[in-house]
């Protein structure tokens, strides 16, 4: 088996500098559960939703996570935060490995508009390789409303998803069905963690292959730590989650082009929906 633990950690925030929280968090993780060998934040959590708070990469806050992982042997995805690239801001997830190396920093492609203003569209699907273990894919919280983010990161070759969120409006309900639901249809584990306290409503959420409920997280601080294993999804998506349909297969067989993806074809279904703005108060 190529089984491989990873923790997630639902924590009660606030919005604000939350860094030391959370390396004090890491820390006792690493104590109390030695096997597990990657560590899981929710979206913003270091520093909340401010974009003032907003800073480079490579910079203070990613510094400290670097260190973290020299000093604890973990794989640190440490959630996200908004980073200052020129004049544009990116919601940006740094991958960071045991040695302290940043094999990744994925931007948000899609942040949660019209609500997340003044971030600009991250552009390239965030994938890393686990040496020994498998490929991972990296999204964030609203990037899974999107169906073909995940799709295109089952198409590079991810076994899991990593989904740092947060979440603390009424559709919480419905993001859960969306993990699981990307999960199945792309036979993969999704890691949904969401953040709790102030900043969020927990109710993080992890899938397997088949889109079964591994863990189901209720609102408050939960440290939820998991093994995974790689074979079984290689094993589902050769011969389908009990021996079901083989999706990924037959995605890959099929000759159909849908003309909503060319560039050559209107989305005359959606023009019509007007412009994408913040709603108002119904006029009388």
């Amino acid at each position: 088996m190529t089984t491989f633990g990873i923790a997630s950690l639902q924590l009660e925030l606030n919005n604000g500098d939350n860094v030391a929280t959370i390396a004090d968090e890491i820390r006792k993780l690493r104590k109390r559960f030695p096997w597990v060998s990657m560590v899981l934040v929710p979206e913003l959590a270091s520093h909340g939703t401010s974009l003032k708070k907003a800073e480079p990469m490579p910079g203070p806050t990613e510094r400290t996570y670097i260190d973290l992982a020299l000093e604890t042997g973990l794989w640190i995805i440490p959630g996200s935060l908004y980073e200052q690239s020129g004049s544009t801001v990116f919601n940006t997830c740094p991958v960071i490995n045991p040695d302290g190396d940043v094999v990744l920093r994925y931007r948000k492609m899609y942040p949660f508009l019209p609500y997340e203003q003044h971030v600009g569209l991250g552009q390239t699907p965030g994938v890393f390789d686990v040496p020994g273990v498998g490929r991972f894919g990296l999204s964030i919280c609203y990037d899974m409303w999107f169906p073909e983010t995940t799709r295109t990161l089952a198409c590079q070759g991810a076994e899991v998803i990593l989904h740092p969120s947060l979440t603390n409006t009424i559709d919480r309900d419905v993001e859960t069905a969306i993990a699981r639901s990307s999960a199945a249809t792309n036979q993969c584990y999704f890691l949904d963690v969401n953040c709790a306290g102030h900043l969020g409503v927990g109710q993080s959420i992890m899938a397997g292959p088949g889109g079964e409920v591994i863990h189901q997280s209720g609102i408050g601080r939960e440290i939820i730590p998991l093994e995974i294993d790689l074979d079984y999804v290689r094993r589902v998506r050769e011969r389908g989650w009990q021996g079901l349909g083989q999706v990924l297969k037959s995605y890959r067989d099929s000759n159909h082009k849908y003309a909503v993806y060319s560039s050559s074809e209107p989305m005359a279904g959606l023009d019509r929906l007007g412009e994408l703005s913040v709603p108002e108060a119904d006029k009388e």
